[in-house]
């Protein structure tokens, strides 16, 4: 299995720190808005390169951060009147329900930046008294760039012509650094802002430093792959990297990979250019299994660009692969046993042929455009050898392998169960007199209830209009 590492600038054969063990970090979202589709592709991208790890029979320990505590959040919390907290868990809450409709699994641990500040002082510490940061006058402690050497190894930026980037952008408030290009560990408390004790001032941490303590609990000095958003590369993952080898004075991670950026219609995605979508405004017309699948359709390295017409076409692509399962479900209601023809030896073997060409292009760094091509053919061939009068043995085989190599893509091959009109209508009404009380809650439950039968609601002018996803 070989894993493009952005330290190396290659293709790395992956040997794991641990004989069939795999310690993974995925960055995660910071909590103060519902996520938006850029930050679902890391999500979907990285649960499948765990999935295929598992699938290859390691275990894997797969640990994602959520940023609770940070400026947009307390800005958030001020707008509503109400305190960060509030705000961090209700959105922690929507973000695993978008996570639960796209089946991103849970990771084994979920960690929150807020419960891990004694790791953060004590590592802040560790840094101090090796010389590697240092207090300002305000209390603010800054990581000194200078002293560790290796600094822009990840990015591989020169120092110089940062700390001269680094003088262009300077901003009140940064006249306590020794150096342009020092970090903030560590920030005073501000007005009407939350804080914790230190030995350096009232405040609250630096966003950069939650990563590495996080990751040093729950997975150790070393681990196997560190990932993310191309854009984590420069600072915060570069900024990760200087603070774990300094006070751990081990390598932190052995493979670091970042996915591309996602434009829509050919743009950045930006809330300035007005096309931006969070996964929930998504599944409000699409299945998230559609997202998930669209999402995989290109290399992971790739940029991607989000449309209408690739939904349509992802929307399609899997209703392909889910009408093969059913098809092949309900052949096997009938069938009986017996021993497989010799055209269904042969169509076996085919069959393992592209269980291997799936298993290749996830080798060659998680290459899911080219494994979904593969699950594609498997379809094809299926459609083309299995009816009603194929043996038991040979749909339960092919039926299987598709099924599990879908469940590698995170695809639930299940269609869902058709839901009638007359019971669409009864829950249509309940969710309006739920409306009507200003029970919420359970309107957007019930709202929830009908998308996952795949009833998209739309509230018109001229009342509520319903089609099937």
């Amino acid at each position: 299995m070989k894993i493009y590492n952005t330290l190396t600038r290659r293709k790395d054969e992956f040997v794991p720190l641990e004989p069939g063990k795999v310690k993974m970090y995925v960055c995660g979202p910071t909590v103060y808005n519902y996520i938006h589709i850029g930050n679902a592709r890391p999500m979907i991208v990285f649960d499948t390169v765990r999935r295929y790890f598992e699938y290859k029979g390691y275990e894997v320990n797969y640990v994602s951060n959520f940023t609770d505590v940070d400026d947009k959040i307390i800005k958030k919390a001020i707008e509503e009147g109400v305190d960060a907290d509030t705000i961090s868990k209700r959105y922690i809450a929507e973000c695993k329900k978008d996570m639960e409709g796209m089946n991103v699994k849970p990771a084994t641990t979920h960690p929150l930046a807020t419960e891990e500040i004694c790791g953060m002082l004590e590592m802040i510490q560790t840094l101090i008294d090796k010389g590697y940061a240092y207090r300002a006058e305000d209390g603010t402690v800054y990581f000194r760039v200078k002293a560790f050497k290796e600094y822009g190894k990840l990015s591989h930026k020169n120092l110089d012509d940062l700390q001269s980037g680094f003088r262009e952008i300077k901003v009140t408030g940064e006249e306590g650094k020794e150096d342009s290009a020092d970090f903030v560990l560590w920030k005073p408390k501000k007005e009407g802002e939350p804080f914790w004790e230190s030995p350096w001032c009232n405040g609250r941490p630096g966003w950069h430093i939650e990563c590495s303590v996080m990751s040093r609990k729950y997975l150790g000095d070393q681990i196997d792959i560190h990932a993310g958003g191309e854009d984590l590369i420069f600072p915060h993952h570069e900024n990760e990297i200087a603070q774990s080898e300094a006070a751990n004075g081990k390598t932190f991670a052995n493979y670091w990979m970042h996915n591309a950026f996602l434009n829509i219609d050919n743009r950045k995605m930006s809330k300035s250019l007005g096309n931006f979508f969070t996964v929930r405004e998504i599944s409000e017309k699409y299945d998230l299994q559609v997202l998930r699948f669209f999402m995989l359709s290109a290399h992971y390295r790739s940029p991607l660009n989000f449309s209408a017409e690739l939904m349509e076409a992802s929307k399609n692509g899997l209703e392909r692969i889910l009408n093969c399962v059913s098809r092949l479900g309900d052949f096997l209601k009938t069938a009986a046993d017996g021993e497989m023809s010799e055209a269904e030896q042969a169509a076996k073997a085919e069959l393992d042929s592209l269980v291997a060409k799936f298993e290749a292009a996830m080798d060659d760094d998680f290459n899911t455009a080219d494994a979904i091509s593969a699950i594609f053919e498997m379809v094809k061939l299926a459609n083309s050898t299995a009816d009603e009068n194929s043996t038991k043995g040979y749909l339960e085989q092919v039926k299987a392998q598709i099924e599990k190599l879908c469940d590698v893509m995170g695809i639930i091959t299940e269609k869902k169960e058709e839901i009638l009109e007359e019971e669409i209508e009864k829950m249509i009404a309940a969710r309006q007199q739920a409306r009507k009380d200003k029970n919420f809650a359970l309107a957007d439950e019930i709202r929830g209830q009908l998308l996952e039968k795949g009833i998209i609601l739309e509230d018109t002018r001229e009342g509520v209009k319903w089609k099937r996803a």
